[in-house]
Parts: C-alpha cells; structure tokens; sequence
C-alpha cells in the first residue's frame, strides 16, 4: 500500500469515529470557542527571534503592529493614529492612537514603541538597512515618537507593516529589552488577543483569549489592516503533525479550522458536505532549499551550483502536490509568478533534473565526501516530503547524506547555529516563503546575501546585494525590473538558495465557521462560528 492510500484510507477511518488519540470534545462546549490545527506546533513564542510563520501567526494575535499591509500589499495605519515627515524625508514624527493598553494593564506608551523598534531592527534585514541610517530613534512624549535618519527611507512605512516574519510587532518596553538574540520568556502584547500561557502545551496546544480592552479601528479588516474584531472568545491551537488524524477530526466537527491540509486528503473532505476547501493564499509559496554557506561544502559556489543543475523541481512538486498540475508551476527564479518583478533572468538551467551535469560539477569542485547534514522536520508535510527528495537527489549525485529527522521546533532552534556541522550544526533545511513575501526584496529574507547580516544560511553575494541596492533606489517601474532581473540573475549564480518550485496550498474549514479570508496567513479576526 502507497502513503497516498493508506492516508485516504486512515482519514476516512477516523471520521467514522473519534480521531485517534484525540479526547471527546464537552458536551457544554461554549459557542464562541473555535479549534483550529496550525500547521505546526507552536514550540517558542518569539517572534522577533525567529522567522517561522507559525510563530508569526500566533504573534498577530497577540501583538500588534504600528502599521500593517492590506490585500493590496499597501501599509496602513494601525496603532498610529498620525505621521508626519519633513520634506526632505529625513525626520519621522508618529503619534499613537489615544488609549492603547497592553494585556497587563498598562497603557502603551512611545517609550515601549521604542524598545520594540529597536530590537526588531538587529534582526530584521529591513530593520537593519534602517538602522545604518538612523540618526536617533526617541520618545518626544507618551504619545509621540521621533524617527531622525542620515538619508531618506521611503520604504519605512512599508517595512512596518510587512506580513513577512519577523515583524514589528509592540512590546512593553522590559520585554522588548531583551536581547534580541534571546527568547522572551514573557507574552504580554497589546493585540485582539491575549496569550493563555498557563494552557500553553508545546506538542499539544496553545490558547488565546479574547482581549476586552482592544479598541479596534473603525476601517473593515483587510489582512494585517483595518480593524480587528474578534467575534470569539477564546481560540486553542490543537496540534496535529498526523495529516490523517486531522482530517478526521475535522470531518468530526471536533476541530473547525484547518491550516494546511495536504492534497493527498482534499477530494475526501471535499465529499463531506459540511466542509469548505480553498484555496489559502492566490499568491502561493516558494520551495526554499537553504544551504549552508559558512561550513562545506556548501561553502563552495560549485557544489551549490552543482544542487541547482541536478535538482528537478518537478520531483519536489509531486511530492508536494501529487498529480494536481494546476498547483503548481516550475521557477527559475526567486519571486512571485504573476507579479510586476517577476523575473527568469539567469534561471535557464535551475531546476532540470541533469544529474550528469551535477557530478561534473561536483568533480570539478572537488568535493571530498564531506557530510551533508540535512535536517528535515518530520511534522511539517511541506518539508519531509522535500526532505525525502533531497535525501535521495544528493545520494544519486555522490554526496555523503547524513539525515537528520527531527521536527520543526527543532530546526527552527538548531538552523540558527554558526556551529560546523560535526559540532551541532547543519548543512541544508527545507521550508517555504509565501508568495507575498516574494513579490519584491523589501520584505523578503531569504534572497538577502549580506553575510552575517542575511538570513539563515548567510550568504555572501555582493552583487545580489548591489542590485537590491539598485533596486530600492530605482525611480520607476522599469528602473525596479532592470534591477530585479540583475538580483535574480546574481541570486542564481551565487546560489543564494535552492527554489524548489511555485505551488499553491489549501485551507479546509467547517461550514458553520464563516469569515475565513485568503493570505499569507490565518486572520483570525472577523472569523465567527455559529
């Protein structure tokens, strides 16, 4: 039997009864109580430390933001109620809206947005680029903050308000002065909901609250924009690696809301007729396999080439995907099909499966046999079933495979390490970036080649950083493309990171669950259950 049968199988199995594992749902459940099933488990609560998008989720939730991009990908005001900045760009003046309070209380004052800023930006990379031409950052009174730089920024507003982790998110200010290389340990924000820590079990579960004292702006939601209203009171993670057992649960009516289900299970929960099945986000996902390029032998421009050429992005998206072809489509590049920057420029050969060809490079490189530690998370689909193709592409071009299956808290942690390999380290990882952190460099981490300073990985590719440069300062439209085609072009030859391919992923909800929005992630605001 294949895993796509006995999957369908078990799933099928389990909706004829209780989901395995899982304890009979109280016959007094209140109302307003909505299940959901993230697509992972949610194993530390920092959203500034890391980058994973289930932390990311939780977090909006939580914490709010100063601005946030709309449907439109444009920044809107969110805690601010005004800005002002002079003509020649160089001097931000933000006003917060009247009676901001935090979970604990205490109202949210300029002091606490600047602690929260200050320690999003020694992480993020835009954060960074506003950093190196920040002249000061300071309170001017309880409401209003000042924001001096050394040359304009026109894109602040927008870095403020990205959707792509980590955000800038609002701390009390002696949470938000922790180093930004150490996990807070302590969850108080001042979003639509508050964090129940206490229920809080890694593996298992994670509760929110509705917050009472939210004031949400009066504008509709419109995905990080608008406002917030929370139309239930209380909202648990359950978390549930097994595809099979979530389907089952979901076709109970023991769980209304699930992020990610897997295509292998769609058509069975699209026969049940009180289930809805769409389509989670029209701008999709890019495969992403992350080298390392501080330890071998990725290290070496020409075994990373080598991974490029030999690798065929249509045996990761089947493992994916399945046999759906309209889920996917190839890339040869690093940014959203279907957008104004797309581009292909340099991309020719990724992706084509030429094993041949990347043995030659692996000769020519002279690659010793050195370990390849990959490390690929088991309760993640999306990664193992990456994994499980890398594994086997790595082995047939001659490369020594050490795979490390572990599970996605894991990596998250453990891809962090500058360690060698041999000494706690790794070699590769799996994950993905939504579509709308692709669509140009500003929100987007993973195509950052700026050594210490990019993301995980640490690529050092000057003329990736060079054209990103070019970009934020181009002029026009035609300007911006110019220089995206020179980013992707740069990208694929430094091997910056291995696309694995564009693919499109479902959400599954129950019928009486109504609100739910398409995105880079799961709104959770104007979502209802009757």
């Amino acid at each position: 039997m294949d895993r796509r049968t006995f999957l369908k199988g078990s799933a099928a199995l389990g909706a004829a009864g209780m989901a395995p594992g899982l304890a009979a749902p109280a016959l007094a459940q209140p109302a307003k109580v909505l299940r959901f099933v993230p697509q992972a488990n949610l194993a530390n609560f920092d959203p500034i430390w890391g980058t994973q998008y289930v932390v990311r989720n939780a977090a909006a939730m939580v914490w709010d933001l100063l601005y946030g991009v709309d449907e439109q990908l444009k920044p809107q005001r969110q805690m601010v109620e005004s800005e002002e900045v002079t003509a020649d760009g160089l001097t931000w003046t933000f006003r917060l809206r009247p009676g901001l309070k935090f979970h604990d209380g205490e109202p949210v004052l300029s002091k606490d947005v600047v602690a929260s800023l200050t320690r999003w930006m020694a992480r993020d990379p835009l954060g960074l680029m506003i950093r190196a031409v920040q002249t000061e950052l300071v309170p001017v009174d309880d409401r209003t903050f000042r924001w001096q730089l050394k040359k304009p920024f026109p894109k602040l507003l927008l870095a403020l308000g990205k959707t792509n982790a980590p955000c800038a998110f609002i701390m009390p200010e002696r949470i938000a002065k922790t180093d930004p290389f150490t996990q807070i340990t302590e969850y108080v924000g001042s979003g639509p909901m508050k964090f129940a820590r206490a229920e809080w079990v890694p593996g298992a579960r994670a509760v929110f609250e509705k917050f009472a004292d939210y004031k949400p702006r009066d504008e509709p939601s419109s995905w990080l924009a608008g406002g917030k209203r929370m139309l239930v009171d209380r909202i648990e993670w359950v978390i549930m690696p097994d595809p099979a057992t979530a389907s089952a649960a979901l076709q109970n009516g023991e769980v209304d809301w699930w992020e990610n289900p897997i295509p292998d299970l769609i058509p069975l929960l699209r026969k049940n007729a009180n289930i809805n099945v769409d389509i989670a986000d029209p701008l999709g996902n890019i495969g992403s396999f992350r080298m390392n390029h501080l330890h071998p032998p990725f290290d070496n421009p020409k075994i990373r080439q080598a991974v490029l050429v030999g690798m065929s992005q249509e045996d990761y998206m089947r493992a994916l995907i399945g046999d759906d072809d309209k889920l996917w489509k190839p890339l040869p590049g690093f940014f959203t099909p279907g957008t104004p920057l797309y581009s292909e420029a340099g991309g020719q050969h990724i992706g084509k499966g030429n094993i041949a060809a990347a043995k030659k490079l692996l000769a020519e490189a002279g690659y010793k046999g050195e370990k390849v530690v990959c490390v690929v998370a088991q309760d993640q689909p999306i990664t193992k079933n990456m994994g499980d193709v890398t594994a086997d592409l790595l082995k047939q071009m001659g490369m020594n495979v050490d795979f490390v299956a572990t599970d996605w808290g894991t990596v998250g942690t453990r891809r962090a390490s500058k360690a060698p390999p041999s000494q706690g380290g790794w070699s590769m990882f799996h994950t993905w970036h939504a579509g709308a952190d692709c669509i140009n460099p500003a929100g987007y981490p993973g195509i950052r080649a700026n050594g210490d300073k990019a993301w995980f990985g640490w690529p050092d590719v000057p003329p990736v950083e060079a054209a990103i440069t070019e970009w934020f300062d181009a002029a026009d439209l035609a300007a911006e493309k110019a220089a995206i085609d020179k980013v992707n072009a740069a990208a694929v030859a430094g091997g910056v990171y291995v696309p694995t391919g564009y693919f499109l992923g479902y959400q599954a909800w129950r019928k009486n669950v109504t609100g739910v929005t398409k995105g880079p992630l799961t709104f959770a605001w104007g979502v209802s259950k009757a």
